[in-house]
Parts: C-alpha cells; sequence; structure tokens
C-alpha cells in the first residue's frame, strides 16, 4: 500500500467514522534505507518508517517468538474458566474443604471473576499505554500468578471469592497489554488470522483443564479436598513458563517512537530485519511510506474518551455490541455447562470435563480454519456472518433443548458446532477493538469495551444463568440460550452495517494517529 504523497487534512470531528473504508493518511515516502529519524526527546518531532517496516516484514521466526510469549496467556484464561465450570459440583460436596454450593462456584465466583477481570483491564489499560506494553504484561501476569497460587489456599469461601477477583483483575490487564503488542508487532497482512488463532488458543486451555479436571477429580487418585487445589497449583506452574518466555518479547516499537524512544524503535526494528534477511537469505525490500509524529509522553483520558466517542461513533457502538454479544453466551455457557450435564442428564461431576473437551475443541478449530477468510474475504462479512450463524444455530439447539430430543452426546454436539462459528466471531471482537482506534488509544478502548461489554454479559450472564440452570426447569434453561443466540444475532447485524475493512491495511490507515502532525 503506497500512501499519498501529501497526507489528508483529518476530517471534521464526528466524521473520522465515516471514513472508515477510506485510504491511508501517512505522510511522504519511504526513505532509501528505510530508517527513522528524528529526536528522541519526548518532545520532538520524528519521522519515521517505523510502522512500514514492520509491516512489510515476511513471517519468522521472530513473529513465533511473539505469538508464544504473548499469546499463550489466553491458554492460561481457558485453563481458570474451564476448571472452575468444572469443579463447581465437586467444591460443593460435602469433604472438599469448602462450604461453597455449586450456584456460589458458578454464579457468584464466576461473577467477581468477570467483575475483576473488567476492574483490571481498566485499571492496567491505562497504565500499559502511559507506560508501555511490555512492562505492564509482565506484571498483570505476576498478578494473576499470585491470586491463583492463594486461591488454591482457601480456606472458606469469601477467600475463594476474592482471590477469584483478584485472578480476574490480572487477566483482564493482561488483555488490554497483549492485544495491543500483538496488533502493534504483526504485519498488516497477518494481523486478522494470528488474531484470531492467539485468541482462539483460550480453548487449548479448556481442553487441558477440561482433561485435568477429570483427572484431578478422580477420588481414587487424590482426595476430595486436595484435586481441585493441585489444578489450581498446576496453573501457576504454567503461568511461570510463560513468564520465563515473555522475558524475550520486546516492547511495541510504535509505542516508542510515538513516547520519545525513537531511537530506541529504530533501533529494534533494524535488529529484527538484520534477523530476518539472515533466516530469509535475502533482502527485505523498500519500506513504502513514512510518518511525522509529534512525541508526546501521555494522552490525557479525556482526549482518549472524546477521540472513541466522538470521533469515531460508529467504531464505538460496533466495539460494545461485539463484546455484549460474545460475553453473554461464552461466559454464560462456559461457567455453566458442566451444571448443565450434572443437572439434566445426570452426567457424574468427575466425568463433565470429556464433554467440555469436545466443544472447547471445536471452539479452537473456528479461528484456525477461519482465520485466513477474515484478512482475504474480509473483517464486515466474516464479523457479521459468524455471529449470526452461531445465534440462528444456538436458537437451534434452544428448540430441540426444549423438546426434550437432545442427550449429553448430542448437547454437546449442537454446542460445537455452535461454538465452532461463534468462536472466531468472539475472538473478532478483540481484533476488532485493538484495530480500529488510534495508536495513542488503543489499550484503553480495549480496556473500556472488554469491561463494559463484558460486565453487560459477563456478569449478569454468569449469575442469571446459574440461577436459571439450578431450578432444573428446562424452559428456564431454554430462556438463558435464546437470550445468548438474541445477542449474537444482533451484534452480527450492527456488524453487518459498522464493521471497518481493515484487512491487511496498516493500523495507521485504519486510524490517522492523534500524534501525527498536519501536512
Amino acid at each position: 500500500m503506497t500512501a499519498s504523497p501529501t497526507p489528508a487534512p483529518p476530517p471534521p470531528d464526528g466524521e473520522r467514522a465515516e471514513n472508515e473504508n477510506g485510504t491511508g493518511t501517512g505522510a511522504g515516502t519511504g526513505s532509501g534505507n528505510g530508517t527513522g529519524t528524528g529526536s528522541g526527546s519526548g518532545n520532538g518531532t520524528i519521522t519515521t518508517a517505523v510502522p512500514a517496516r514492520l509491516d512489510r516484514l515476511p513471517w519468522s521466526r521472530w513473529h513465533w517468538m511473539i505469538v508464544i510469549g504473548l499469546g499463550t496467556v489466553w491458554i492460561l484464561d481457558g485453563l481458570e474458566v474451564t476448571t472452575v465450570g468444572n469443579i463447581a459440583s465437586r467444591l460443593s460436596e460435602e469433604g472438599s474443604g469448602l462450604a461453597i454450593s455449586s450456584a456460589q462456584v458458578t454464579g457468584t465466583a464466576a461473577a467477581l471473576y468477570v467483575a475483576g477481570a473488567c476492574a483490571g483491564a481498566l485499571f492496567f489499560g491505562r497504565l500499559t499505554d502511559k507506560f508501555g506494553r511490555k512492562k505492564l504484561f509482565m506484571v498483570t501476569l505476576a498478578v494473576y500468578l499470585a491470586a491463583t497460587a492463594l486461591t488454591a489456599l482457601s480456606f472458606d469461601a469469601w477467600w475463594f471469592f476474592l482471590f477469584r477477583f483478584f485472578t480476574g483483575f490480572g487477566i483482564g490487564g493482561e488483555y488490554a497489554a497483549i492485544n495491543s503488542a500483538i496488533d502493534e508487532l504483526i504485519p498488516s497482512k497477518y494481523r486478522g488470522r494470528v488474531d484470531l488463532i492467539i485468541n482462539g488458543s483460550y480453548w487449548l486451555g479448556a481442553i487441558g483443564g477440561s482433561l485435568l479436571s477429570v483427572l484431578m477429580l478422580n477420588t481414587s487418585i487424590f482426595p476430595k479436598d486436595l484435586g481441585w487445589r493441585l489444578t489450581f497449583a498446576l496453573g501457576v506452574v504454567l503461568g511461570l513458563v510463560i513468564l520465563l518466555v515473555r522475558r524475550h518479547v520486546p516492547e511495541s516499537p510504535r509505542w516508542q517512537f510515538i513516547h520519545g524512544r525513537g531511537e530506541e524503535a529504530d533501533a529494534l526494528v533494524t535488529s529484527v530485519e538484520r534477523e530476518i534477511e539472515e533466516e530469509k537469505g535475502e533482502p527485505l525490500p523498500r519500506p513504502d511510506r513514512e510518518i511525522t509524529i509529534h512525541q508526546r509522553k501521555s494522552i490525557g483520558f479525556g482526549l482518549i474518551a472524546k477521540t472513541v466517542f466522538r470521533d469515531y461513533p460508529k467504531r464505538a457502538v460496533l466495539g460494545l455490541s461485539l463484546f455484549v454479544g460474545q460475553a453473554f453466551l461464552y461466559n454464560a455457557i462456559t461457567f455453566g455447562f458442566g451444571a448443565i450435564l450434572t443437572k439434566f442428564f445426570d452426567v457424574p461431576s468427575g466425568s463433565t470435563g470429556y464433554y467440555f473437551a469436545v466443544i472447547a475443541a471445536g471452539n479452537f478449530l473456528g479461528p484456525l480454519f477461519l482465520g485466513k477468510l477474515f484478512d482475504t474475504v474480509g473483517r464486515r462479512i466474516m464479523i457479521s456472518s459468524t455471529y449470526i450463524v452461531s445465534g440462528v444455530l444456538l436458537f437451534g439447539t434452544a428448540w430441540l433443548f426444549d423438546r426434550g430430543s437432545l442427550s449429553a452426546v448430542t448437547l454437546t454436539a449442537c454446542w460445537c458446532v455452535v461454538l465452532f462459528f461463534a468462536s472466531a466471531g468472539a475472538s473478532s471482537a478483540y481484533l476488532t477493538v485493538s484495530e480500529i482506534f488510534p495508536m495513542e488509544t488503543r489499550a484503553m478502548a480495549i480496556a473500556f469495551f472488554y469491561a463494559i461489554g463484558t460486565a453487560a454479559g459477563g456478569i449478569s450472564g454468569p449469575l442469571i444463568f446459574a440461577k436459571l440452570t439450578e431450578t432444573g426447569v428446562v424452559g428456564d434453561t431454554v430462556l438463558a440460550f435464546q437470550i445468548g443466540a438474541g445477542l449474537m444475532c444482533a451484534a452480527g447485524l450492527v456488524a453487518a452495517v459498522f464493521a471497518v475493512k481493515a484487512e491487511q491495511r496498516s493500523l495507521e490507515d485504519i486510524a490517522r494517529p492523534l500524534s501525527e502532525a498536519e501536512a
């Protein structure tokens, strides 16, 4: 993609969202050697080709290091959520060492976990935009590790609730820091599929959590009061391994050159280019554009809010719709699927993990097989279709469940198909809000939409769903299914109208940086 020789002036306030399908606004053409120039003081003006240099990189070992170092956090989240859902019945049994009911685990504790994730996203999202991606994705992982370890030591319900909140607090911070870094480091050609597959890796953790719960809940191996504690402890071990790998992931060069560290950004990208040229055995093409930036140390919250809601109102509606739809569906069903199996189909609590592993596999295969289409067919068609198709299929599942036509096996099969499409759609929600707003607002925008959408669907979802399934009345559970299906379909219709054609476009083309200098 080649920028015009002179950048177009920014559209009037309230009209930036109308330019969602337009061309880029980057300044100038690429320099001969592809290196950035300018001051690193933090208050000057810098002209740099760093974004273009990053976007024209071929896929390499360096990118795999980014994916492994940052993407594995979703495996942790999947492990956490699934494990708690599957051990809910065991925790409520006499002799578990914890006086708590199954509804409290899938309802109160689940809602507190999500509330913590919302609070953590907002708290750490602001710090991520201010202090950088790398510092915060190390801190948030440390918070998660400490809270998970303390959950394993729970001796009373209030302690379990407290540290489920703080576990979510760390995970929520991860979402803002990690999604920002991934989108800023991955070339535009691959950004959609990589982002979807990384977010979909949540379900690899879900598979692990499901099978792990089967082992840990086997009372012939571990006592009732020990198996579930060891499950949380293993999550800590996995987190420590990720922490060691993550030390090698660099700061985002895009964040660096805006925040007065232009020379560091240039040096980092230069080292990556040399590494990739050695790996591929051929020189890289010249970057095709530069951008001129007024450097600054931080962006005020007022400016962030004004930018997101005044300059990009359609994109704000899109982000909220996608998050509310997927949050209700996933948080409600993920936390409550095990309870449905035990309540309606008499599946033993120690065997629910097998069923959940099946639907988790369907969830992961969705982004894996559909992810490339988000970069080729396009964002608008794929986002809207995955949301609507999954919603329609869920309505069909609710109808069959209401008729009594399903068994534990066939219900699992239906959910597997529903979530094949829903997972790709849900992952695209994170992709969308991380790429359609200006660079300076990215982490906070992710945090905000995640927090608001997840609070609406992720806190109310588990509470409503736990109450409905606890009654043992088929009609109540059908209603929960229908609510989730309706919200997914509604979000898909919003995406059909408002989704941004961001496929294979530079982040600076999709949303002009607030710090970009005028022509």
